[in-house]
């Protein structure tokens, strides 16, 4: 990413327990997978079954 900063609200949020969950927007910008099958991931990875199962999308 060209920022070390994130936004709040834009690049992740916290859900009901009160854990971080980055948007598909913060993928995006990163530009690669981790492969931790994050919830907004979009890149289409499949962690049960170690394979990507849709198309990579553009910004």
């Amino acid at each position: 990413m060209s920022e070390n900063t994130i936004k709040e609200n834009e690049d992740f949020y916290y859900n009901g327990q009160g854990y971080k969950v980055f948007t598909e927007k913060f993928h995006l910008k990163r530009g690669y997978c981790c492969k931790s099958g994050c919830k907004h991931c979009p890149y289409g990875y499949d962690k049960k079954t170690d394979r990507f199962i849709k198309p990579i999308k553009k910004i």
